[in-house]
């Protein structure tokens, strides 16, 4: 890692400071002009680049608090391919960066993508972090959605997306306790995804 000159050292930390507080108080149209300058520093002084890596993925779930998703996907996607290259596909930092790059894609309905990407990115979690690791129950919980919500999800799709969420749910519930988040969401999106199939196997033959 480059080393700073104090005075630098200290304007940058002050500007990521004052965009952490931005964010935790909800001004995020703030906040995004706090950390779009910090970014624009940090190339100027030519730092490290897992730094500039860090700063962007800030600056992505700055613009998704904003509702400008095709900016925070381009930005998810520079900074997953980064750690990439930087650090290797098994590293957590970029199995995490993996994860933001897969919700990004979900949230923009692409689920197609989400798909494709998950399938590769979920065997790389299980053997870099385990079954068990939040992480990989993220991308398992993300993969079951982007199965049942797609449009086009077959009756193999829903019944993938049943039992992958079935074994997140238990996995999550066993490890992280039922009042965790992550835990919730997927015993949520369980339910959903169990009423989905439902809906589709009592459907009359013929039917959507």
């Amino acid at each position: 890692m480059l080393g700073r000159p104090e005075g630098h050292s200290d304007r940058i930390n002050a500007m990521q400071f004052l965009g952490i507080g931005l964010t935790e108080a909800s001004h995020h149209e703030d906040a995004l002009s706090v950390k779009e300058a910090e970014l624009a520093t940090l190339r100027r002084l030519g730092d490290s680049e897992e730094n500039i890596l860090s700063t962007q993925s800030n600056l992505a779930k700055t613009y998704s608090a904003l509702g400008r998703l095709e900016e925070a996907l381009r930005l998810r996607r520079d900074v997953y391919f980064g750690y990439l290259k930087l650090k290797g596909e098994e590293d957590a930092k970029t199995i995490l960066e993996a994860n933001n790059y897969a919700f990004s894609l979900f949230c923009l309905e692409r689920f197609e993508e989400t798909k494709t990407f998950l399938r590769k990115a979920m065997v790389v979690a299980r053997r870099a972090l385990g079954t068990s690791h939040i992480t990989t129950l993220r991308l398992r919980w993300i993969y079951a959605k982007a199965l049942y919500m797609d449009d086009g999800a077959t009756l193999d799709d829903l019944r993938e997306a049943v039992m992958t969420l079935e074994e997140a749910e238990r996995t999550a519930r066993r490890i992280l306790g039922g009042a965790h988040p992550v835990t919730d969401a997927t015993e949520r999106a369980l339910r959903h995804s169990r009423a989905v199939l439902g809906a589709r196997d009592t459907a009359p033959s013929g039917s959507a």
